[in-house]
């Protein structure tokens, strides 16, 4: 699914990723951990094709998204990815249904399917009865769901998720848990960055140790 080779990264003299090389399966849940500065989240703005690594290569289902010019890689953010983040990105001025369906509406998917589309996702997710609620009113789990099925509603191959569970309770946290590892057991991958060794170790198959900008250990469960 992902696969990245020598991929560094500088910011001035400062390198953000010292030559990652890391693979991701098919189907498989990855966590990245380590500390603030490590370049946990430089890696998963290449992933999503955010920012350009200074060399090496980023290839997403046999694509060298490298190589993509700026409207090629909006369209693959859209089609490829879905990104969850842990403070929810959510539009303040749209209810619930209208955030979940703006990200197929991006596509231009008729908004009558894009509608059911969304529905769908609501339900399964277990937040329909907040289709007409703003963001604002949500709890933080509620806020999270949502940014999950705004995520999941191109279908997307590959979820990234950028501490899911940084901004929740502890309740809310195990509820968005379960939910990711609902997802990675009907064949969703997933990568996830995350300090929240619980999340880690309940949702993934393998968990990436990262540390000045490079893979320190890997853990396999």
């Amino acid at each position: 699914m992902v696969q990245l080779k020598d991929v560094r990264k500088e910011y001035g003299e400062t390198a953000a990723l010292a030559g990652v090389s890391l693979d991701v399966q098919a189907g498989e849940a990855v966590a990245v951990m380590g500390p603030s500065g490590s370049g946990k989240s430089t890696l998963l703005n290449m992933i999503a094709g955010l920012d350009r690594p200074t060399s090496g290569t980023v290839v997403v289902r046999g694509e060298d998204i490298t190589e993509m010019g700026e409207s090629e890689l909006a369209r693959y953010r859209r089609r490829r990815i879905g990104m969850v983040f842990q403070f929810f990105n959510l539009l303040d001025d749209l209810p619930v249904l209208e955030n979940v369906m703006l990200a197929a509406q991006l596509l231009g998917t008729p908004r009558k399917q894009a509608q059911a589309r969304a529905m769908e996702l609501l339900d399964e997710l277990s937040i329909a009865d907040r289709r007409n609620a703003y963001p604002v009113v949500l709890s933080g789990g509620e806020r999270q769901r949502v940014g999950v099925a705004r995520a999941l509603m191109n279908r997307p191959a590959l979820l990234l998720a950028d501490e899911p569970t940084g901004a929740l309770d502890s309740r809310a946290g195990e509820q968005v848990m379960d939910l990711l590892l609902d997802l990675n057991q009907i064949g969703q991958t997933l990568l996830i960055v995350t300090h929240d060794e619980r999340l880690a170790t309940r949702v993934a198959d393998r968990v990436v140790a990262f540390e000045d900008g490079h893979v320190a250990a890997e853990v396999t469960r």
